[in-house]
């Protein structure tokens, strides 16, 4: 797997790689706005996962996962550490670890 110094060097790569649309977390599923599409847990794969750290400030800290759903669409999910962890499913919480 490829290590990126920052999240938007890692976005930028991923995306000339295909993974051109954003995610948003929800309670049960992601969405993609763009498509009007929403996606359940076990209709996508998670298929690397980046952590960054905030060299001042944990505030700064995300996640960025890079995603494919069964129907081929392929995006990204920026996901601060722990912001959201009560606000999604237990499936979503799985699926995301």
């Amino acid at each position: 797997m490829k290590n990126y110094d920052t999240l938007s060097e890692a976005i930028n790569d991923l995306q000339a790689n295909g993974y051109t649309y954003n995610f948003n977390l929800k309670p049960k599923c992601l969405e993609c706005a763009s498509l009007k599409l929403q996606i359940s847990p076990e209709d996508f794969d998670v298929d690397k996962t980046y952590r960054f750290e905030g060299m001042s400030s944990t505030d700064d800290n995300s996640i960025l996962y890079a995603i494919s759903s069964k129907n081929g669409i392929k995006g990204l999910l920026v996901d601060a550490y722990g912001v959201y962890a009560e606000n999604i499913s237990e499936t979503m919480r799985k699926k995301l670890r």
